[in-house]
């Protein structure tokens, strides 16, 4: 299990906010990127000529590429350190969107989206591999929720932004190139931020230690990965379904897209008013205590989808979905924190990273399955029944991982 080198008098040092430049505000300033170019992408696809389906995939091509990039992601932060990583993410994640906003075809767009997707990954990976370094194991899951959060007023902050920018310039490409001075923008701010983990590089260099290949870690880890990352496959695709079937219900009854956006916009405060707590409940009960309440909330709102008729139901259990969503605010990071090694850190979290992955895009995968052969309806009570029986298995599993935390801090306090 991992555990942060330095000393205990360090460690009752560390505050939040010594990280807030190197690692949240990055953050922020990326995801607002991305968060401006999510509603458009396919927009942008159906000026390529694209049909809804093909415009759908275009979207999902994000999720591939980050998928695509987990193993290697792993890889190039064990070679090259958290901190350039971030830096080179940013740059290579501008340049493809730059190709995102001139692409003169859907190829074209489909390789910028793909390309983004794979530095995205790496910044993830980075910024977790990062915090896991400087935060002591008592205020972990803070600092991992903490950047989850960030990540959420990125997210909230860029489709505002890009909405501004669309109404000023009428060009839709012009939002994918804000996104891009976005990600030169986090590369610039990692750059001049403080190395906080440079004493850590230097330490590994001192002691000889190389970069281990990616598959000979997870052949090593196999059994970790694979309890923990069963469990992370139901929490990321569980959190994936609220994407999917909240906009499909809203038009399946007739909402209108203003309202709904609305409603999407409240539920991210909430998420944003939650973060915190999250991080602070699992440093001090555990990572279960907010891991179960993640599927089993969202999985009710699901299942009860169907009897929201009206805007008012609709809202209620969009924001119900919200809370699930909101608590489980760096709960995957955090669990991965966990259970990574010393040794091999990030190429763990790489192969990590891909359960979560999977997961993402296995929930919207799931629906689209199933609504080839069921109404909508049905898809909701299915998917939402299948969060809950999750539930049970989201709770042995991250179960196994508190007893074993609690153990090792017993024995690093005496």
């Amino acid at each position: 299990m991992s555990r942060r080198g330095g000393t205990r008098a360090a460690d009752q040092d560390f505050r939040l906010r010594d990280v807030a430049l190197p690692a949240f505000a990055p953050t922020v300033v990326n995801a607002v990127g991305l968060g401006a170019i999510t509603p458009v992408l396919a927009l942008l696809a159906r000026d390529l000529g694209a049909s809804v389906g093909e415009a759908a995939f275009v979207v999902a091509l994000l999720g591939v590429g980050s998928l695509l990039g987990a193993l290697p992601a792993g890889a190039l932060v064990a070679r090259i350190g958290e901190r350039r990583a971030m830096v080179l993410a940013g740059v290579a994640d501008a340049l493809a969107l730059g190709v995102v906003a001139l692409a003169p075809s859907l190829a074209v767009l489909g390789v910028g989206v793909v390309a983004s997707g794979m530095t995205w990954a790496v910044f993830l990976l980075a910024r977790q591999g990062f915090l896991i370094v400087v935060a002591p194991v008592h205020q972990r899951a803070r600092a991992m929720s903490t950047l989850g959060g960030s990540h959420r007023i990125g997210g909230f902050l860029g489709p505002v932004l890009g909405g501004v920018l669309l109404a000023a310039t009428g060009e839709l490409r012009s939002v994918f190139w804000l996104a891009a001075a976005m990600a030169l923008l986090s590369a610039l701010v990692v750059q001049l931020a403080p190395d906080l983990t440079a004493g850590h590089e230097r330490a590994d260099r001192a002691g000889g230690a190389r970069p281990t290949r990616v598959l000979s870690v997870l052949r090593h880890h196999w059994r970790t990965l694979a309890s923990v990352g069963s469990a992370v496959v139901v929490i990321s695709g569980a959190r994936s379904l609220r994407m999917v079937l909240l906009p499909l219900w809203a038009d399946h009854v007739g909402i209108s897209a203003a309202t709904t956006s609305l409603v999407f916009g409240a539920a991210a405060l909430l998420e944003i008013c939650l973060f915190y707590p999250a991080g602070w409940a699992m440093d001090r009960a555990g990572r279960t205590v907010v891991a179960v309440p993640v599927v089993a909330l969202i999985g009710l709102g699901v299942v009860l989808l169907p009897l929201a008729g009206a805007v008012t139901g609709f809202t209620l259990l969009a924001l119900l979905m919200a809370v699930g969503n909101g608590l489980g605010s760096g709960i995957v990071m955090t669990l991965g924190a966990d259970t990574a090694p010393e040794q091999g850190r990030a190429q763990y979290l790489g192969g990590y990273r891909l359960a979560g992955d999977v997961g993402g895009l296995g929930g919207p995968l799931l629906v689209s399955g199933l609504s080839l052969v069921a109404p909508l309806a049905a898809v909701c009570v299915v998917v939402g029944s299948l969060c809950l029986l999750g539930t049970g298995w989201v709770a042995h599993r991250v179960g196994r991982i508190d007893r074993r935390r609690r153990v090792g801090v017993a024995q690093s306090a005496g």
